[in-house]
C-alpha cells in the first residue's frame, strides 16, 4: 500500500499547517480551520490537510463545513486511510457505515504498531486478552489442538493461548503489526488478511505441524480479542467463524457495549459498539450456543472506562451438544491427533 502523506511535500505550506496547528492548540479553532484552508489553496491533493482542516472546522462548531473538507479528503483519496467516510457518517454527512474501510483500519495499526503494546497496558489499562483467557479456563477449555487469532495484532492474545494451542494461528490485515507478533515467536504460522474478506474455504488451509509438513486439524478455537469494534456489523465474520469450527468447537471474543436496541452503532471514537441483545440473536442464527456472555470493564479512554462484552461460545446447539471434558473438549467430538 502507498504509505499516506503526512507533509504536504510543499515547505511553505507544512509551515503554515504548523502556524494552524499552533492556534489550534491555543483554543482558537477558528483560526486554525481558516489558515489551513487557505493553505491547502497551495496542495489541493493533499488528503491529511483536507482531514485535519475537517477536524479544526467541527471543532469550531462548523459542520456544514466540517463535511465538506471530509468529502475532499475522500475524493482526494479514496481509499480512504484516514477513515473521512466514517467522520461524514458521523456528521450525518453520508448513509450510516456499516464497516469501516479496510485501508483505514490497516493505515491504523501499522502507525501503531511500534508503540501499541505499551499504550494499551500501560496508558489504557487493557484487559481484554486476560478476560478472554479467563474466560476460557472458567468455560474448561484448556487445551486446543489448533487456535486461530484473529485480528491477532502485536500478540498480546497470542502469548495468553501460547500455552493452551498445539498450534497457533495469527491473522492480521496490518503489516507493521505482523512484524511485530512475528518477533516474539509465539505463533506457528503468521498471515497478512483483511478480516471482512476472510473466506472459511482458505482460513486454516496450509497450517502444518510437525515434519513433512502435513496439514493441522481445522481451528478447535477461534479468538477474536478486541477485533470488531473495528469490524463494524458482524453477520458476515460471525458466519465465517461458525464456518470454521466443527460441532463444539469455541469462540471467544470481545465487543465495546452499548445499550440500545440498535445491533450497532459507530461512536465518536470511529469505534464500533454492539448490543447484547442482537448479538445474542446473531449467535444463534449462526449455529452458536453461548456458554459465557459476561460485561466488563475493557480498557480505558480519556480516563473514563470503556465498557464490553466477553463472549465464548459454542459451535452446536445446546441441546445437541455432549457435556464438556476436563481438557475443554466436548466428549464425542475430540479432535483428530496432531501427527508428531
Amino acid at each position: 500500500m502507498t504509505s499516506l502523506q503526512f507533509s504536504s511535500g510543499d515547505l511553505v505550506a507544512d509551515r503554515r499547517a504548523d502556524y494552524a496547528e499552533m492556534l489550534f492548540s491555543g483554543g482558537d479553532a477558528a483560526a486554525a480551520a481558516g489558515l489551513l484552508a487557505d493553505t491547502l489553496r497551495l496542495v489541493p491533493g493533499w488528503a491529511a490537510g483536507w482531514f485535519r482542516l475537517g477536524e479544526m472546522r467541527e471543532a469550531a462548531g462548523e459542520q456544514a463545513a466540517a463535511a465538506e473538507a471530509f468529502a475532499e479528503a475522500l475524493r482526494v483519496d479514496p481509499s480512504d486511510r484516514l477513515g473521512a467516510s466514517l467522520k461524514l457518517g458521523l456528521l450525518g454527512a453520508a448513509h450510516a457505515i456499516d464497516a469501516p474501510p479496510s485501508a483505514f483500519v490497516e493505515t491504523l495499526f501499522d502507525q501503531y504498531a511500534d508503540r501499541f503494546d505499551k499504550a494499551l497496558v500501560e496508558r489504557l489499562a487493557y484487559r481484554v486478552p486476560d478476560l478472554i483467557a479467563q474466560a476460557l479456563s472458567a468455560a474448561g477449555a484448556v487445551r486446543f489442538a489448533h487456535a486461530l487469532d484473529l485480528g491477532c495484532g502485536t500478540g498480546l492474545m497470542g502469548e495468553r493461548l501460547r500455552g493452551r494451542a498445539s498450534f497457533l494461528d495469527g491473522v492480521d490485515i496490518s503489516a507493521g503489526m505482523l512484524k511485530r507478533a512475528e518477533a516474539k515467536r509465539i505463533y506457528d504460522r503468521l498471515r497478512r488478511q483483511d478480516l471482512q474478506t476472510l473466506d472459511p474455504a482458505t482460513a486454516c488451509a496450509g497450517a502444518s505441524h510437525g515434519e513433512g509438513g502435513r496439514p493441522a486439524m481445522p481451528a478447535d478455537l477461534v479468538v477474536a480479542a478486541d477485533v470488531f469494534l473495528y469490524m463494524g456489523a458482524l453477520d458476515r465474520i460471525v458466519g465465517t467463524v461458525s464456518a470454521l469450527l466443527p460441532r463444539g468447537g469455541l469462540f471467544a471474543f470481545s465487543v465495546e457495549r452499548h445499550e440500545g436496541p440498535e445491533p450497532v452503532v459507530l461512536r465518536p471514537s470511529r469505534r464500533y459498539a454492539h448490543s447484547e441483545g442482537p448479538l445474542r440473536d446473531l449467535l444463534a442464527v449462526a449455529g452458536f450456543t453461548i456458554v459465557s456472555l459476561d460485561p466488563h470493564t475493557i480498557r480505558m479512554d480519556r480516563g473514563e472506562p470503556v465498557e464490553g462484552l466477553i463472549v465464548v461460545a459454542r459451535k452446536g446447539r445446546a441441546e445437541a451438544l455432549q457435556p464438556v471434558r476436563e481438557d475443554g473438549v466436548q466428549a464425542g467430538d475430540e479432535p483428530v491427533a496432531l501427527p508428531n
